[in-house]
C-alpha cells in the first residue's frame, strides 16, 4: 500500500504549527510574472481558502506546491522543514494531496479500483485489493466519507466522487488537501455535505486549502482566507473578522456591488417558445425528454440543475447546433427551421443570439485575431461590406467600439484570442452576441471563468437587455447567480424539467431538492412536469 496516514507525524507530534510555509515564492512565464514574492502560512488543521481574480496566480501557486511547477526562486516549508518538491509523487511523500476540479476517475472501474490505482504493492492485484479494503474501510468510517468499495463509478453520484477523490489522497497519506473550485459540480445538498466532511477532516488533524470564487463558501467553511490580486499576495485574514464585501475589494482593487441590482421584470409576449422538445446526445442517449417552456419578452428565464442533466444539449438544440428530435422550436410565434449544418444560421437571422457554454470550443476560433470573433456568425451583416467583399476597416472599428463598451483587455483588436484571458475572451463573445440586437438571447454560463468584477458587469448587461424588452434563456451550474436574475426558475434532472420556483421565495433548500430528482415536484409523466408558462 502506499503511503498511511499514519506514517506521517501531524497535530501535536509535527514539528512547526505551520503546515505549509511559502516564503518569498517567485514563478515567471517569459514575460508573465504570476507569482510575486509570494509569502504564505498555512495553519495546521485549519480550512484556509484562497480567493483572486483569474490570473492573480492562485492556481500558479497551488501547482508549485503540489509539484505541477518548480518555482524560479523561494522557500517551501513542510512541517517546519525546507523541501525542493519536484513533482505530484514528491508532494504526495510529503503528505500533499489534491483534488481536482475534474475528477481523475475510471469510470468503469469499482471505487475500490479506483482508490488502490497506482499505488499498488505488487503485480498481484489481489492481495493489494484485500489490504486495500480494510484501509478504505478505516477511511471511510473515520471521516465519515461512506461509500460503497464495490460501486462502479459511472454508476454513483458526483457527489460521491469527489468522496472517493478524497479517500485516494487519504488512502495515499495526505495531511494536506488541496481542492481546487470542489463544488462546482454539486448540489446544493452535495455541497453542504462536503463542508462537512471538510470540518470533520479539519476537526482530525488534517489541513484543507480550498481555491474557490464563491464568497458565500469561503464565509461558511473556511478559518482563514488568503486573497491574491495580480500575482501579489494582497491580504490574509481571518475569515471571522471580514466579510464579503470586503474580500471582493481586495480581489478587484475597488469596492464591488455583490447583489444584481433589478428592479421587477414587465413580461410580454412570448417570444420563445419550446413544445415537447426531445434532444439525443452524440452517442444516441436521449438527453433532454419531452421539454416544454416559454420565454416572454422583458423576463429572464433560469435553468437550474446539476451539470449533465441535459442542459447543455437543450441550449444547443434551441440555438441551432444540435438536431432534435422531435418537438417545436418558435420564435415570435414562428416555427423555427433548425435541422442541419446552418441551423444556428438560420436561428440568427430570425432575431435568436447565443452564447454557448463553452466557448473555446463553440464560441470562438482562438487562433482568429479579436477583430475576426467579433464578427464571427455575423460577417455577412452589411455594416462589414457587401457579398463577398468584407470591410476590414468597418470590422476592426466595431471592434474597438465593443471592447471599450465591454471594457475588453488588452485592448488590442489585432491581438490573437488565444491571448486573452478566459474572462476576456467571454466579454469577446457576450459582446458580440449582445450587439446583434437580438429578440431573444440564450446564455449558457455567463460568468464560467469569470473575475468577479467582470461578473458585475456581466449582470448588468443581461439587466438592461431584460429592461430594454428582450426575452433571455439563462444556464448556469451556480445556483447564487440564477437566483439573483432569473425572474423565473425552471428546475432540469435527468432531462426533464421537474418544476418551476419564484426565485423571490424559493429556497436554497427547495432548489435543491428538485436539482437532486427527490422533490415532491418531480412528476413521473413529462406533460405534468413540463414548467410551461401559458
Amino acid at each position: 500500500m502506499g503511503n498511511s496516514p499514519a506514517q506521517r507525524p501531524s497535530g501535536a507530534a509535527a514539528a512547526s504549527e505551520f503546515a505549509i510555509e511559502l516564503i518569498k515564492i517567485n514563478k515567471s512565464f517569459g514575460p508573465v510574472h504570476a507569482n510575486k514574492d509570494i509569502d504564505l502560512a498555512i495553519r495546521r488543521g485549519s480550512v484556509h481558502g484562497i480567493v483572486g481574480e483569474n490570473g492573480a496566480g492562485k492556481s500558479t501557486l497551488m501547482s508549485i506546491l503540489y509539484g505541477f511547477y518548480t518555482a524560479d526562486s523561494g522557500e517551501i516549508r513542510v512541517d517546519g522543514t525546507t523541501h525542493a518538491i519536484t513533482d505530484s509523487r514528491h508532494a504526495l511523500a510529503l503528505g500533499i494531496g489534491m483534488v481536482h476540479q475534474h475528477f481523475m476517475l475510471v469510470d468503469n472501474f469499482s471505487i475500490l479500483e479506483n482508490v488502490v490505482l497506482g499505488v499498488e504493492d505488487n503485480a498481484l492485484l489481489g492481495p493489494s485489493l484485500t489490504r486495500a479494503r480494510k484501509e478504505l474501510v478505516r477511511l471511510a468510517k473515520e471521516y465519515r466519507l461512506d461509500v460503497d468499495p464495490d460501486a462502479i463509478i459511472e454508476d454513483v453520484s458526483v457527489g460521491t466522487q469527489q468522496r472517493v477523490e478524497i479517500l485516494k489522497a487519504l488512502y495515499r497519506g495526505a495531511d494536506v488537501l488541496i481542492l481546487d473550485e470542489p463544488t462546482g459540480v454539486l448540489t446544493p445538498s452535495e455541497a453542504d455535505d462536503l463542508f462537512r466532511v471538510l470540518k470533520e477532516l479539519r476537526d482530525q488533524g488534517k489541513t484543507i486549502i480550498l481555491i474557490t470564487h464563491k464568497l458565500r463558501e469561503i464565509m461558511a467553511i473556511t478559518d482563514y482566507v488568503s486573497v491574491m490580486r495580480q500575482g501579489e499576495m494582497v491580504a490574509t485574514l481571518k475569515t471571522s473578522e471580514t466579510d464579503p464585501g470586503a474580500i471582493a475589494e481586495l480581489m478587484v482593487g475597488r469596492r464591488v456591488l455583490l447583489e444584481v441590482d433589478k428592479g421587477p421584470a414587465t413580461p410580454g409576449e412570448v417570444f420563445l417558445s419550446v413544445e415537447n422538445l426531445v434532444v439525443k446526445d452524440d452517442l444516441g442517449i436521449t438527453r433532454v425528454k419531452d421539454v416544454s417552456f416559454t420565454v416572454r419578452s422583458g423576463e429572464i428565464v433560469g435553468i437550474a440543475g446539476v451539470a449533465g442533466n441535459g442542459q447543455s444539449e437543450l441550449l444547443e438544440s434551441v440555438s441551432g447546433m444540435r438536431d432534435q428530435s422531435s418537438g417545436v422550436v418558435s420564435l415570435k410565434g414562428k416555427p423555427l427551421s433548425l435541422e442541419g449544418d446552418d441551423g444556428a444560421h438560420r436561428a440568427r437571422e430570425a432575431g435568436l443570439a447565443h452564447v454557448p457554454e463553452d466557448r473555446q470550443r463553440m464560441g470562438l476560433v482562438t487562433a482568429f485575431e479579436e477583430w475576426e470573433n467579433a464578427i464571427l456568425g455575423y460577417q455577412d451583416d452589411p455594416a462589414y461590406g457587401k457579398g463577398w467583399i468584407l470591410d476590414i476597416d468597418a470590422a476592426r472599428a466595431k471592434a474597438r467600439e465593443r471592447i471599450a463598451q465591454f471594457d475588453i483587455r488588452p485592448a488590442n483588436e489585432r491581438l490573437k484570442t488565444a491571448n486573452f484571458s478566459g474572462g476576456n475572451q467571454q466579454k469577446i463573445v457576450l459582446a458580440r452576441e449582445m450587439s446583434s440586437n437580438p429578440d431573444v438571447l440564450i446564455v449558457g454560463q455567463p460568468t464560467r471563468g469569470v473575475d468577479i468584477g467582470a461578473i458585475e458587469f456581466i449582470h448588468n448587461q443581461i439587466i438592461k437587455m431584460r429592461d430594454a424588452g428582450k426575452a433571455i434563456l439563462l444556464v448556469s451550474v451556480e445556483l447564487d447567480e440564477i437566483r439573483s436574475l432569473a425572474d423565473r426558475i425552471l428546475v432540469m434532472f435527468d432531462g426533464h424539467i421537474v418544476g418551476e420556483a419564484d426565485p423571490a421565495t424559493a429556497t436554497e433548500g427547495e432548489l435543491g431538492l428538485m436539482m437532486a430528482g427527490i422533490s415532491e415536484k418531480t412528476a413521473p409523466a413529462p406533460k405534468a412536469a413540463e414548467g410551461k408558462t401559458k
